[in-house]
């Protein structure tokens, strides 16, 4: 492979929460990223990230093939970082995940470019969640059109920018209560945004295994209760946590997936809470894990603090024990 600086990476959904840090480890290895994103003029964000000229971004949609060639021309190496949550107009999950998926890599493959892929430990084309089965769905098409591709099934991700552990913060400061999904018991391994991004980085460096599964867990293993309860400490907020059992939580959700912000929950995030997110035996002893890629792993404990003060009352001057 070429030195990183004469090496152009396209980096499909790379203005997002985890498309940013990407982006930003990419450069840091001085690859020339070309960025493929719906909407170029709300991406300007990233070009800071990087030397002058470094990161380019440029408009690209899976659903529509011709502007994921266009966006790849030229490159040595594809990293498709393209998801969604929730469903909305034609952004589902079949379009997204898995056909648009699949779009990708088959492009990448006319070109000849290598295909780091990031899917989630989640996937599952038996799953009772639409999520999950596209996610399962993109893997599978992904190898078919690359059969040398490299698969990245991150847990839960959190950092500075998530919807993940942010909403939880955000709701503890305006509501009494936290319903908790099926009494929060299920199983996750939230992995620092920082260590998913190095480990895409390494894939994009040739470090992986072609045709490999990695799945990227933090270094704990925690309950959703543990989790949320460790959420409000940082952001010193107190408030009630109510079990909710699935099918009240799947009732609610009927009405909540049509509200704003931090309020929105969707029948298929229920349905995801019913399986456990962590790594499987087999990943870890295959060492296709985090820790196989000799990556050091940063605890939820640690970093929650450096970005959830601003849900504390007063913020970065609150003064614990007081």
């Amino acid at each position: 492979m070429s030195a990183p600086i004469d090496t152009l990476v396209t980096v499909f959904g790379g203005s997002g929460f985890l498309g940013r840090h990407v982006v930003r480890a990419l450069a840091r290895r001085d690859y020339r990223l070309r960025v493929g994103v719906r909407r170029p003029e709300l991406a300007g964000h990233l070009q800071p990230l990087g030397k002058v000229g470094q990161i380019s971004p440029v408009q690209a949609n899976v659903r529509y093939p011709a502007s994921l060639e266009a966006a790849m021309r030229g490159s040595s190496v594809i990293v498709n970082l393209i998801g969604i949550l929730a469903e909305s107009g034609a952004q589902t999950f079949d379009a997204v995940q898995a056909k648009g998926a699949q779009a990708i890599a088959e492009a990448a493959s006319r070109i000849g470019a290598r295909v780091v892929h990031i899917s989630a430990i989640g996937a599952d084309e038996n799953s009772e969640s639409g999520y999950a089965r596209s996610k399962a769905a993109g893997e599978k098409a992904v190898l078919a059109a690359a059969p040398s591709a490299t698969i990245m099934r991150p847990s839960v991700v959190f950092g500075p920018e998530d919807e993940f552990t942010n909403r939880f913060a955000a709701l503890a400061r305006i509501s009494p209560i936290l319903p908790l999904i099926g009494g929060g018991l299920t199983r996750m391994q939230p992995v620092y945004v920082g260590d998913v991004a190095a480990a895409i980085a390494d894939a994009v460096d040739g470090k992986t295994r072609p045709g490999a599964t990695y799945e990227l867990g933090g270094p704990e293993v925690m309950t959703m209760r543990q989790i949320i309860e460790l959420i409000v400490a940082v952001a010193e907020r107190k408030p009630a946590l109510v079990a909710l059992p699935f099918p009240l939580a799947h009732f609610q959700s009927l009405f909540l997936q049509f509200a704003p912000g931090a309020f929105k929950l969707t029948p298929d995030q229920v349905e995801l809470l019913r399986t456990d997110n962590v790594v499987s035996s087999e990943a870890k002893a295959a060492g296709l894990t985090l820790e196989g890629l000799g990556i050091p792993l940063e605890s939820m404990a640690a970093i929650l603090p450096s970005y959830l003060w601003r849900f504390r009352k007063t913020g970065q001057f609150a003064q614990n024990g007081t």
